[in-house]
């Protein structure tokens, strides 16, 4: 219990350097943590936009990486006091608390510029690269002369393929930062929602905060009165899904910039060394007015000169030619198919780079969250709430599609001359075309 005290007295009096932040309003730093914050590794992120090419889309959802490394910060300080006050609560260290918080705010360090345009490539996790970068210098030093922690700690806490003396400290705060109800989330939803102007994200963080308490395996668990809390945070992350992040446009962005970077790696004209220290600026204009095609690509995403959707089908589990597709190399080849298809047919001198075929990644919504009713701890799927797996699988189902997406002067001819079901063909090496097979509208913005 003396630890907790300590955790508690630290929390309460040491954080007394205010920053204003949109969402949180202030936010209360302590000097050590401003130090970090003020380091040139952290401030990196504030060149790098947290929903990439959604602006595209949401003018107003320019917000950085650093804006929300700061509110992850911020919603794990408060986590962190209410857990301590419980009398469940472990007997954790003011180590082990200064670098959860620590790990909180340096959780995005390695992550690659343009969101999740890059996710799907052969690169290094972006978990590991934020290991790699807090135990390296400057930033190995700063932290342990500014919070006086081992960085190793913080290290382990963010990288979860770091197998050397995890200890059930490490393993408690791993759960608290990333799990069904962790800051990351809660910042992510709210943050996004407010930016780009839609209401799906928004949570009610006091009363979520409220609810919670310790679980020594989970690292949190909820009271039964905070189940409705957890199921808005499900049905938001579902509808920030459907409405904003998987948003057509914004995945026709996401995909030229996956396709051009793909091949650059393919053809060796870029090493993956290459991309591990780029913002959004650097991404685009190292490369962009390069000689080679495909590097049109992120040019015309700068420009605004999307791609459009000619094809969209249902994301299928049990199709064994849908799950073919979730590799880039073999969609890569089928892109390739369909690209002949069109240049034996109809376009003879279309590019390289001019059939993408989009998926995206596959996305959980997290349920393992232990609810405690009557003195015990029972199962979130178990706690008569309406999110079951037949629900989950519904949402997940609905919302991932594939979609073929190719330039406006091919598509402005599609309808003429090319029908979907040839590609669908093609697409799924089929005679029939599946029932849910969709045209899309022809619409002049592509929105």
């Amino acid at each position: 219990m003396a630890n907790l005290s300590k955790i508690l007295n630290h929390i309460d009096t040491d954080y007394v350097k205010p920053l204003r932040d949109p969402l949180w309003n202030n936010i209360m730093l302590s000097e050590g943590i401003k130090k970090i914050l003020s380091s040139s590794v952290m401030q990196k992120l504030n060149k790098i936009k947290q929903l990439g090419p959604t602006y595209l889309v949401y003018p107003g959802a320019t917000h950085t990486r650093l804006s929300h490394s700061i509110g992850v910060f911020h919603i794990s300080k408060r986590i962190l006091r209410e857990l301590v006050i419980s009398p469940q609560c472990p007997d954790i260290t003011l180590e082990g608390a200064v670098s959860f918080l620590c790990a909180a705010l340096l959780h995005d360090l390695g992550h690659f510029p343009y969101a999740h345009s890059l996710k799907e490539l052969p690169l290094i996790d972006h978990e590991v690269l934020t290991g790699k970068i807090i135990l390296s210098q400057p930033l190995y030093n700063e932290i342990k002369e500014s919070l006086k922690i081992d960085p190793a700690f913080v290290a382990a806490i963010v990288d979860k393929n770091i197998k050397e003396n995890i200890t059930n400290e490490v393993m408690f705060f791993r759960n608290l930062l990333s799990g069904v109800l962790d800051p990351d989330k809660l910042d992510y939803l709210n943050r996004d929602a407010y930016f780009c102007g839609v209401p799906y994200g928004m949570q009610d963080i006091d009363f979520i905060i409220s609810s919670i308490l310790p679980h020594k395996e989970k690292g949190i668990a909820v009271y039964e009165h905070g189940l409705p809390a957890i199921e808005n945070i499900l049905f938001s992350k579902y509808l920030m899904y459907r409405a904003v992040y998987w948003h057509k446009t914004i995945r026709s962005a996401t995909a030229m910039a996956k396709k051009a970077l793909f091949m650059g790696l393919k053809d060796k004209k870029i090493n993956p060394e290459e991309l591990y220290d780029l913002d959004d600026e650097t991404l685009f204009s190292n490369y962009r007015e390069s000689s080679y095609k495909p590097f049109s690509l992120l040019k015309n995403i700068s420009e605004r000169k999307l791609y459009k959707m000619v094809l969209e089908i249902p994301f299928c589990n049990e199709d064994k030619n849908h799950n073919i597709l979730t590799s880039l190399d073999k969609r890569h080849e089928k892109e390739d198919e369909i690209l002949l298809f069109i240049r034996k047919k109809y376009f003879p001198n279309c590019g390289e780079e001019s059939v993408i075929i989009d998926i995206p990644e596959k996305i959980s919504f997290e349920v393992n969250l232990p609810v405690f009713y009557k003195n015990n701890f029972d199962n979130f799927t178990e706690s008569g709430s309406v999110f079951n797996g037949t629900v989950i699988k519904g949402f997940t189902e609905t919302l991932r599609k594939i979609r073929v997406f190719m330039p406006e002067n091919i598509c402005e001819k599609f309808t003429k001359n090319i029908s979907a079901p040839e590609i669908a063909e093609i697409l799924m090496n089929t005679q029939t075309l599946p029932d849910q097979t969709t045209l899309p509208e022809q619409t002049s913005s592509g929105e």
